[in-house]
């Protein structure tokens, strides 16, 4: 069910909105309501295998010494 809504703009927001709509072939009632569904939306939960994969692959040799690695790093801090 659609429920009316009164907005109080600037006249000259509302013409050019008024002319964005025309040109995207919609209404001002239809940008704002897609407007509002976007803002409302909850956010979407990252989970830690979403953050696991945007690291992408790794460039370390298999055969490296971790251990030897990270105490290098922490020695000279490279």
């Amino acid at each position: 069910m659609k429920s009316r809504l009164n907005l109080t703009i600037e006249e000259s927001l509302l013409q050019n909105i008024k002319q964005y709509a025309r040109k995207q072939q919609t209404s001002v009632s239809d940008l704002v309501e897609t407007y509002f569904k976007i803002i409302t939306k909850p956010a979407k939960q990252v989970t830690f295998m979403d953050l696991v994969e945007e690291l992408g692959p790794h460039n370390i040799d298999p055969k490296a010494d971790l251990k030897e690695l990270y105490y290098q790093d922490k020695k000279h801090g490279l």
